[in-house]
């Protein structure tokens, strides 16, 4: 069952208690601590174009990117009722983040919401990295956060339920430890007109990594790691940590074609 199709509808319905306005001054920070308070930055696995939006109207130059086609939909859908049937200058892309493809390089890569979690080998997010490390300008910068064994292995192995105004959404979780691997099976009962709902059903798998995994993988893709945290804290990763945020800096590549060049 392919994901992000039908869930694109209710998507974000179910992630109504997601900090994004927090979040987002938190990337803004952070970037700009970098020198990088403006320009073009590039959002991987976008989704409906909530981070996106918001980094924009701090007054970033953006790009999205996201491999549903129906998520992509929804945040096209968003930003013309939002300025009243007038785009703001966002870029959205259908391109899957193992093998994007842009037209020149960018100050930022910035990734939230686990989004990195889909990727499930080492060599999948060795692509990723490898590829924004060819796309970034020259000490460009990187963010993106991950949850983390310690939030699955919380999730477990449970189901719950949620209801919405014309939706209903059931959640299977469950976390295979030895592959380190969770599952959500998410159901959904989606209004047609009436009484009548029809039933749908997706699957999403993510992989848990360790910060010195995701370390390894930044260097052999060429970049420097920067630092790790606790997203809930701002404080150093530990065992408790649920969510924790990267940053990683473009290594300088001998012959790369630098936009700021």
């Amino acid at each position: 069952m392919e994901a992000y199709t039908d869930f694109a509808s209710v998507y974000d319905l179910c992630m109504d208690t997601v900090p994004y306005d927090e979040w987002a001054q938190a990337i803004r920070d952070r970037l700009t601590e970098y020198g990088i308070s403006d320009g073009l930055v590039c959002e991987l696995g976008c989704g409906t174009g909530e981070m996106t939006e918001r980094l924009s109207q701090l007054g970033y130059d953006m790009i999205g990117i996201d491999a549903s086609e129906d998520m992509l939909m929804e945040a096209r859908e968003k930003l013309y009722e939002r300025t009243e049937g007038e785009e703001r200058d966002i870029l959205y892309l259908l391109q899957d983040m193992r093998e994007f493809e842009l037209y020149g390089t960018v100050r930022a890569f910035v990734s939230v919401c686990d989004s990195m979690n889909y990727m499930l080998t080492e060599q999948d997010l060795l692509k990723v990295f490898r590829l924004v490390n060819n796309y970034l300008d020259r000490n460009g910068i990187f963010l993106f956060d991950m949850k983390t064994e310690a939030c699955y292995l919380e999730m477990g192995n449970e189901t719950r339920a949620e209801n919405f105004n014309g939706a209903a959404v059931i959640w299977e979780n469950s976390y295979k430890k030895r592959k380190k691997q969770n599952t959500y099976r998410v159901t959904m009962f989606l209004r047609e007109h009436g009484d009548l709902y029809r039933k749908s059903s997706e699957i999403h798998v993510q992989q848990a990594y360790t910060p010195e995994q995701v370390k390894k993988l930044l260097a052999e893709a060429g970049m420097e790691f920067l630092s790790v945290w606790d997203v809930e804290t701002g404080l150093p990763v530990t065992k408790e940590t649920k969510r924790m945020m990267f940053a990683a800096r473009e290594g300088f590549q001998p012959g790369k074609c630098y936009e700021t060049e």
